[in-house]
């Protein structure tokens, strides 16, 4: 696969099924992001975030656990499309989230690795935390 990858780790003070389910619930994911979502999170579902902005196809789900993703940015050229994998492990309350972000086109590669943190890991922490 052409383009960046993205490599992240976020922690979060929650079990991982409430993480997982923040991530593909469509009123939860928009509760947190403060933005529309609707989310089919079944293998072959298709998901939109941030109105229209994130849009793709969910390839693979272990519930609690692991969630890949064919996921695009509607500003990116036509037809390109990443590959999201979202590791979920729990360990004494604590959950880490590992983000692999496959084929990132360079040009938006900066931005997006940015909009991960503060569009989702922060906002996430501050919804989990309440």
């Amino acid at each position: 696969m052409d383009g960046k990858t993205i490599v992240q780790l976020a922690v979060f003070e929650a079990p991982s099924k409430l993480v997982y389910r923040a991530l593909v619930d469509s009123k939860q994911h928009s509760d947190f992001t403060g933005d529309a979502a609707s989310i089919d999170a079944r293998v072959g579902g298709k998901f939109q975030a941030y109105g229209e902005y994130i849009n793709g196809t969910f390839l693979e789900i272990v519930p609690g656990r692991k969630i890949v993703q064919e996921w695009r940015a509607s500003d990116w050229p036509s037809g390109i499309f990443s590959r999201v994998t979202i590791d979920l492990q729990e360990k004494n309350g604590l959950t880490t989230l590992r983000l692999t972000q496959e084929g990132v086109p360079e040009a938006f590669a900066e931005e997006i690795s940015q909009g991960w943190h503060d569009f989702y890991w922060d906002r996430l922490r501050e919804y989990l935390e309440k």
